[in-house]
């Protein structure tokens, strides 16, 4: 018997109908001498820490760090019956096939649960790949089955995070929280190896903006007369003058008054005229994040509402893989496209012109079998889609993925641009402008929204002009400009700054070594992590745009640096793409974790930390209170941080406040007599 893992029902349906299989039992589909069986993504977890040893079930520092001699899991509470109908048919099966999703998470998850059962290296093992679920796709993934020794590599990337995330998770975790605990807070500090340097991007950018000052800076603009026409230009100051900010931007009024005056109502002469012809590439098709921030800035679709959509149009068999951080296709699927295009000839709007302006004998760049590994890009396949039967923002993003495919069989766009330089009275003023030749490519984004210097520079004509010629200055302003503060993230911008991480580093000598850093978190999980942020409640959306709550802002103050930044985050990723391409080996990973998580805990124990304005502090020896809440009666209670407990101070909760002069306690004869603000809990 051939056993097929899918990673979810789905994809196993998608398989069985390709082996030819309509007879669907409880936990499998079964075709004769094949079986397709399937799991709900990860039907394993790890082991708790207490699981490990009871003694964990103490959060004391003292314990720490928690790194497992031998990993543990155990079957997910809620999957025990499909895992014992994987079992069984494992047990059974003379060849298994993996049939997880085509990328490290979807490797680890079916051959962990081989792992587990025990057949993983005592059976033979095979690997499909199925990037769509349409029944072509399904049929030449099944005539390419693979060694699935050969994503080794593949597997032990995703096992490394996965046990990475839980050492830091565990015992960052612990240790924040039990630290904070002495300066008063009472909730839980929840630590995550991509949750909390995400967080951090936040948090700065909101400190940036809360302690920006606006400036004002001055520009000179020049309006020149020559018998072709008018030149606008601006002044170009020199390199060396002193008054710029760190932006290069001029601070000195007098100064630009000065040029304004200098050259109102003078002749020039054109200094230099450079004319370039250039050309724009059609871009690449979409990966997914990449289409979830193209979405997120057209529609205001969060990074989840886009995953969870292209989910649905893979499941409609429209769309490939949507999971995919890989933007480039394979040669072997120039066969689909006659079939792809003719199915997009036939959508409504402006398609059919598109289709038939496109060039089907053109290759562009994104079609490279060498950037391919287990995925390609986000295109649709070869089903032909009904719009009418789909929502709209299922049908928004598909046109966005048909687009972009269409783009690969269009041309470059071409354009012209020139550069004037002016002198005039010792100073130079530069001109711009670009003419475009012939749109290419862009003829299908006409009408929607671009970016407006760039259009104002594709509409900006200037005259024909020569070296030497004489100008006249018609006018000469002074142009003044305020500083902005820095914009706050969007799930779309912080989607891209997740991604695009090199450029946020504390060290700035990791930048170029990043340069090519896939970011941190993955193509699947980094909608999940914005989205958890928002569900404990340490961002909220306000018009879009991300806001820290005072519950975040305070845990960046609590956590060391070397977790709340992205530098180490961003290295480990890029050291899982080399566990990934077997240039690294697992246990030189976890090496190098050992030695930096004690380094993190003693970052975060030794950390001197301000506590909160609004924590009431012990009447007796003026240490935080704490809020808790008794295991015995439920009743909440004010107790003191002492980390001795030598003060045993504790105050009964009034309204979310301790109190301190409680009324006194009624005698059995009727009169009230004295009572101690110390009162034991419950």
């Amino acid at each position: 018997m051939r056993l097929f893992i899918a990673e979810k029902p789905s994809l196993a349906e998608a398989i069985a109908k390709g082996l030819g299989s309509t007879d669907k039992q409880r936990s499998c589909f079964v075709c004769g001498n094949d079986v397709v069986t399937w799991c709900y993504g990860h039907i394993l977890e790890q082991f708790e820490p207490q699981e490990y040893d009871e003694k964990y079930k103490s959060w004391d520092i003292g314990l720490l760090p928690i790194i497992p001699e031998k990993w543990q899991m155990k079957v997910k509470a809620n999957a025990k019956e499909q895992f014992t109908a994987v079992k069984d048919l494992a047990l059974k099966a003379d060849t298994i096939v993996n049939a997880g999703d085509p990328d490290r998470e979807g490797q680890l998850l079916v051959d962990e649960v081989l792992n587990y059962i025990g057949v993983l290296s005592k059976k033979p093992v095979q690997r499909i790949l199925v990037n769509a679920l349409d029944e072509k796709s399904v049929h030449e993934a099944l005539r390419d089955l693979r060694d699935n020794r050969e994503f080794i590599g593949l597997r032990n990337s995703a096992l490394a995070r996965s046990r990475a995330d839980w050492i830091i998770g565990m015992n960052m975790t612990r240790a924040c929280t039990k630290h904070a605990e002495k300066a008063g807070y009472s909730s839980v500090v929840s630590v995550g190896r991509v949750q909390t340097p995400t967080l951090g991007l936040v948090v700065r950018r909101e400190k940036e903006i809360q302690d920006f000052h606006p400036v004002n800076y001055f520009q000179v603009r020049a309006t020149w007369q020559h018998p072709q026409g008018e030149i606008i230009s601006h002044w170009q100051m020199p390199d060396d003058m002193e008054g710029l900010d760190a932006e290069g931007r001029l601070l000195e009024k007098a100064r630009a008054e000065a040029i304004v005056s200098k050259v109102q109502g003078q002749t020039g002469a054109i200094r230099k005229v450079e004319q370039k012809e250039g050309q724009s590439q059609p871009p690449l098709p979409y990966s997914l994040s990449a289409l979830q921030i193209a979405a997120g800035k057209k529609y205001g679709y969060s990074p989840q509402q886009v995953l969870d959509t292209q989910q649905e149009l893979y499941e409609k068999k429209l769309t490939t893989y949507p999971r995919s951080d890989c933007d480039y296709l394979p040669t072997n699927q120039l066969a689909d496209v006659p079939q792809i295009l003719d199915n997009l000839g036939s959508l409504s709007g402006d398609f059919e012109k598109f289709v038939q302006g496109a060039d089907r004998t053109l290759r562009s760049k994104a079609w490279n079998d060498k950037k391919i590994s287990a995925h390609h890009a986000i295109v649709p396949t070869t089903v032909k889609a009904n719009m009418d039967e789909l929502t709209d923002m299922q049908r928004n993003l598909y046109e966005m993925v048909a687009k972009a495919y269409l783009a690969q069989f269009y041309p470059p766009q071409k354009f012209l641009t020139t550069r004037i330089e002016i002198e005039s009275a010792g100073e130079i003023f530069v001109a711009n402008g670009k003419v475009i030749l012939s749109p290419g490519w862009k003829v299908l984004y006409q009408g929607e929204p671009t970016n407006k210097d760039e259009d104002k520079e594709e509409t900006a004509q200037l005259p024909a002009v020569q070296n030497g010629e004489s100008v006249t200055n018609k006018e000469a302003e002074l142009v003044t400009k305020v500083t902005k503060p820095p914009k706050r993230f969007t799930t779309s911008t912080l989607l891209a700054a997740m991604k695009n991480i090199g450029g946020y580093v504390k060290d700035k000598s990791l930048k170029p070594i990043l340069k090519d850093c896939s970011g941190i978190g993955t193509e699947a999980t980094r909608a999940g992590e914005i989205e958890l942020l928002q569900e404990r409640r340490y961002l909220k959306l306000e018009k879009k745009e991300l806001v820290p709550t005072e519950k975040a802002m305070m845990i960046i103050q609590l956590l060391p640096d070397s977790i709340t930044y992205p530098d180490i985050t961003a290295l480990w990723e890029k050291n899982l793409e080399a566990i990934s391409n077997r240039e690294m080996s697992v246990q030189d990973f976890f090496s190098q974790q050992k030695t930096y998580i004690q380094q993190l805990l003693d970052d975060a124990i030794h950390k001197e930390i301000e506590p909160p304005q609004d924590i009431p502090k012990c009447p007796q020896c003026g240490r935080p209170l704490k809020l808790i809440t008794s295991k015995k009666n439920g009743k909440k209670y004010w107790i003191c941080t002492d980390p001795e407990r030598a003060c045993k101070s504790i105050f009964s909760d009034k309204r979310g406040k301790p109190d301190f002069n409680p009324a006194p306690a009624k005698k059995k004869n009727g009169s009230y007599g004295k009572k101690n603000f110390n009162r034991k809990a419950g």
